[in-house]
């Protein structure tokens, strides 16, 4: 018996790196999004070599594969919403611009994935600059830790200073995450309108984390894609996230792995 397609849920695109461990990347977007309630379909951008420790090497997919990938599933579905995480070379910054250019009014989410969780950089100068043409102006929620804002910004002393930089190249709002900063708890605010909306604190938990930015990003993404304001899918997703974290378990020698289905096994 065919399903209706009235009943389907949102569709959510990752445009993603893919993780031979499983924890961060296209894998981790997956299980945020469907535990979200939405349909998650995949563009793969890089192959990677890592674990949970850190990246070895990533292979940037040539250009016009991603475009490839991604047009076969614009053409067979709607898309509610885009997440973007690594994309590895400038020509896949310049193919990912050509996709979000086909469905101008779809929410985009971008994670700029920097540097990998180990400490290996993951972006030269001229990639990050891509980034700053190419797709901060087609950006809905830009969703960085303090490193990667202060890497993007044009300029900016202070957190307040990089997020209002980021919003003036194009963003329409910055989700700037705490956890590099050395304080007691996790302060996440958030940032549109061209003024810091509202923050958000959260209890630090001891571990270290694979993939923890992708399952936010890929939250927000598939709230946003269900409908919800802007800043109640950021507070939802940043609950869920923070559960995931917690109840995350350690399946190789270095980080730990979130568990973006714990609501299942309470």
């Amino acid at each position: 018996m065919e399903g209706s397609a009235q009943s389907a849920p949102p569709v959510v695109m990752t445009l993603a790196g893919h993780d031979p461990a499983g924890g961060a990347g296209v894998q981790a977007d997956i299980e945020a999004i469907v535990s979200q309630g939405c349909h998650p379909v995949s563009v793969i951008t890089c192959l990677t070599v890592q674990d949970t420790c850190d990246v070895q090497r990533v292979e940037p997919v040539a250009d016009y594969l991603i475009e490839q990938q991604a047009e076969a599933v614009l053409a067979d579905m709607p898309i509610a919403a885009f997440k973007i995480g690594l994309l590895g070379s400038v020509a896949a910054v310049e193919a990912v611009q050509c996709i979000l250019l086909q469905a101008p009014e779809t929410p985009v989410i971008l994670d700029p994935v920097l540097a990998a969780g180990g400490g290996k950089g993951l972006a030269s100068d001229i990639l990050v600059e891509a980034i700053r043409e190419c797709l901060l102006p087609l950006t809905t929620l830009l969703t960085p830790n303090m490193p990667e804002a202060a890497r993007l910004a044009m300029g900016g002393a202070t957190r307040d200073e990089q997020a209002f930089s980021l919003l003036e190249q194009g963003c329409d709002y910055v989700l700037l995450t705490g956890t590099h900063a050395e304080t007691e708890q996790v302060e996440n605010v958030l940032y549109g309108e061209r003024k810091r909306l509202r923050g958000w604190t959260w209890e630090r938990l001891p571990g270290h984390y694979h993939g923890s930015g992708c399952t936010l990003a890929s939250a927000c993404a598939a709230n946003l894609a269900k409908g919800m304001e802007v800043s109640k899918a950021v507070a939802a997703a940043q609950a869920y996230t923070w559960g995931s974290l917690q109840a995350g378990r350690k399946f190789g020698r270095c980080q730990w792995i979130p568990d973006r289905f714990y609501w299942q096994r309470a």
